[in-house]
């Protein structure tokens, strides 16, 4: 049988590039502590600086908690259009780790700013000693274009 993965080429980066810079809210995948079960929940998005997601999660949501515990994850962005087939639409599925950025890193007051710019309502709890930004650390990602588009990318080939 032929691999349905296809040789990763510029407009398949370009896709996956632009997936995450519209997406403002992911299905972000943990595996619970407690139970070692996987868990998804939804977590608002913005495209980082560097052209990779980051969130904005806090210490009391249960996606944290588990975070804490394992920082490995995946994240899932891309939403169906208003028609057709679901599965014809385009989605990107990342994986890595999370890296917590704390009120007292270096680069939070550059992100929470950036952060700021695509939900400026979040300036009414981003300093809470809860809250934290999230990146990535990514390892890797598959694209599915639409049907038979299928690709795996590098973190490179999502960087902007």
């Amino acid at each position: 049988m032929t691999s349905p993965i296809r040789p990763t080429d510029d407009a398949a980066r370009q896709l996956a590039r632009d997936l995450i810079a519209a997406a403002r809210f992911g299905a972000l995948a943990v595996l619970d502590p407690d139970s070692t079960t996987p868990m998804v929940s939804r977590v608002g998005l913005v495209p980082g600086p560097d052209g990779l997601p980051l969130a904005l999660v806090s210490d009391l949501a249960q996606h944290t908690v588990a975070l804490r515990s394992n920082p490995a994850c995946s994240l899932l962005i891309g939403e169906p259009g208003p028609k057709g087939d679901p599965l014809t639409w385009p989605r990107l599925s990342l994986h890595g780790t999370a890296q917590f950025i704390r009120h007292d890193h270096p680069d939070h007051g550059a992100l929470a700013a950036h952060y700021l710019t695509h939900f400026p309502k979040a300036k009414l709890y981003i300093d809470f000693a809860d809250f934290s930004l999230l990146r990535f650390d990514l390892r890797g990602a598959h694209l599915n274009g639409g049907f038979g588009k299928a690709f795996v990318l590098s973190p490179d080939d999502l960087r902007r």
